[in-house]
């Protein structure tokens, strides 16, 4: 047994996963800047009858949160949880739903009722924790809103939450302000359709402040679904201020750093030509034919080279720095296992870069990575499985006692998610079962 751990027990220190600069930091170790900008932080996500998810509760989420487990496990339903709700408030509820399938295919298997789902998060630190609830159904072959509400408890000491926003099937009430409060008047709402969200119509009103803050938030998250074949395009010149979720569009957002952020430029290059030694400088050059050029100049040639004839990985990852280090970054970001195309020795720095980043607005990243895995903190590492009847649960590193006592040894997470020292999520394990149920049989678990 001690033998098979001592993998898992080597110091965070250990020098054969370094790449220049040498100074590595302990994930342990808080290095977040006191002075960030406060962002709005998601703190916990219940979700209901959507897809595997028949009833998942993801509690007190961290400003980077990763999910890991089996194939299967629900990672990309939870990511696309996200992307639905957005799509909600961006194209409409029907739109959003047609992409998947209509609630046919999205509802539970086996399961009954509404797809419900529940958001607390907070706008800033130390500000009263809002909730929103939204529960969607189907009548008659249409999608309608059966329950939606929006609201908070400005008593530290908990309590219910004050419904500011209370609609169902398209009728409610609002409450205005900037400090809505249940002294307030109650204002009575009706939509045009039971398939409108009352947030994102309302929101739009200057005199709905926190109903705008939510739409204006969800709005904006950024979910990632990149693949390096799509950053060889030549797009049409011009600047773009952030990268598309495909990242067809790098040249125009390295363009626009060149143009407004030059530093910015510099310090995302920097960090580039530390993770590729041998790589010098990314160029946007606009073409006679008013086509975007990017181009990656590389050591000991003279001339550079087309953006279609770099490496995969090279691409991923300078990529992956334009959303990190994205001078206005979006107030949520996701991204899919980001460890595709890049060598393994490059993932800790990613894992670093992305907490980083973390300090300036909120990343969920699912990984199959150990390397990845190995930067990280037991609470900011959710483990992915599915129970007996097939639905997903989630179990964070911090409650697993054995890993925990590993970790305290100085065991890098990484390690111990390989040797399965994890509660839950062994690929080789049936769906429902411990990781350690063979373990008075002597299996050395």
């Amino acid at each position: 047994m001690a033998g098979k751990i001592l993998p898992a027990m080597a110091k965070r220190t250990g020098r054969g996963t370094q790449l220049p600069p040498p100074t590595r930091v302990d994930p342990r170790v808080d290095k977040s800047p006191s002075t960030a900008p406060s962002v709005p932080r998601i703190e916990s996500l219940r979700v209901q009858n959507y897809r595997a998810l028949h009833d998942l509760r993801l509690e007190n989420l961290t400003p980077l949160t990763v999910l890991l487990g089996p194939n299967g496990s629900g990672k990309s339903t939870v990511f696309d949880v996200f992307a639905f709700l957005s799509e909600c408030f961006t194209v409409g509820l029907r739109k959003a739903l047609d992409r998947r399938g209509r609630l046919k295919e999205l509802r539970t298997r086996g399961a009954d009722g509404p797809l419900v789902f529940k958001l607390k998060y907070r706008e800033a630190p130390k500000t009263p924790l809002i909730t929103y609830h939204l529960a969607l159904d189907e009548e008659r072959g249409s999608p309608i809103i059966v329950e939606e509400w929006l609201g908070w408890n400005r008593n530290p000491k908990g309590g219910t939450p004050f419904h500011f926003v209370d609609f169902k099937r398209g009728a409610g009430i609002v409450v205005s302000g900037e400090q809505p409060d249940a002294h307030d008047e109650r204002i009575q709402e009706r939509l045009d359709s039971s398939d409108l969200l009352a947030v994102s119509t309302l929101g739009q009103l200057a005199k709905h402040p926190r109903v705008g803050a939510l739409r204006r938030f969800i709005t904006g998250w950024y979910l990632s679904y990149l693949t390096a074949d799509n950053t060889r395009g030549n797009p049409q010149a011009g600047a773009e201020e952030r990268l598309s979720q495909t990242g067809d569009n790098l040249p125009n957002v390295i363009q626009y750093l060149k143009e407004q952020h030059p530093e910015q430029l510099d310090t995302l290059l920097g960090v580039l030509t530390r993770r590729v030694p041998k790589l010098e400088n990314v160029s946007a050059e606009t073409m006679p034919d008013g086509r975007l050029l990017l181009q990656i100049k590389d050591a000991p040639f003279e001339r550079p080279v087309l953006a279609k004839f770099a490496s995969d990985g090279t691409l991923k990852l300078l990529a992956y720095l334009a959303i990190l280090y994205d001078p206005n970054p979006p107030q949520f970001v996701g991204i899919e296992e980001p460890e595709n195309q890049l060598h393994p020795r490059l993932l800790p720095e990613l894992a670093e870069e992305c907490r980083g980043a973390s300090a300036r607005t909120q990343l969920m990243v699912t990984t199959h990575s150990p390397f990845f895995v190995n930067e990280l903190r037991p609470e900011e590492v959710w483990v992915l499985y599915r129970d007996e009847r097939g639905y997903t649960q989630g179990k964070v590193v911090k409650e697993m006692a054995r890993a925990m006592a590993m970790y305290k040894e100085g065991g890098k997470l990484g390690h111990l998610w390989m040797e399965g020292l994890f509660d839950v999520g062994d690929p080789l394990q049936r769906e429902g079962e411990s990781v350690f149920r063979d373990s008075r049989r002597g299996s050395g678990r």
